[in-house]
């Protein structure tokens, strides 16, 4: 039980510290972009990955583009640098996860409240 319990909070960590890597302007608008792409929830996985993706990215160009620094690949020989991405996607899992769940509730509110209004205009 012990041991389930050291797994459990391991992986809360995981959770907990991508959502405070992701929980910033350019997380929250990686996020939202492919919130805004998904067209249903199986391709969160994907999603996620793609996220993840776009953020290392973003952390290799911006100081190439903003500082004109030396470009660098990210150290992928390094297990800090895979424990980060699993944060990150993490992080992205819980962003993306609600950033669509607020688009699916309000595409669903919208037509309905459309056609209510369209109701009393026959």
């Amino acid at each position: 039980m012990e041991q389930a319990l050291d797994i459990l909070d391991l992986v809360w960590s995981y959770f907990r510290l991508g959502f405070y890597a992701v929980n910033n302007v350019q997380g929250l608008v990686i996020g939202a972009a492919f919130a805004y792409m998904m067209a249903g929830w199986r391709q969160l996985p994907g999603s996620t990955l793609l996220a993840v993706l776009v953020h290392v990215a973003f952390a290799v160009l911006l100081p190439v583009l903003s500082n004109g620094a030396a470009l660098r690949l990210p150290p992928i020989v390094e297990l800090s640098f895979w424990q980060r991405a699993l944060e990150l996607g993490a992080g992205y899992l819980i962003v993306i996860s609600l950033f669509f769940l607020v688009k699916v509730l309000v595409v669903r509110r919208a037509p309905a409240e459309g056609h209510a209004g369209d109701a009393g205009h026959h």
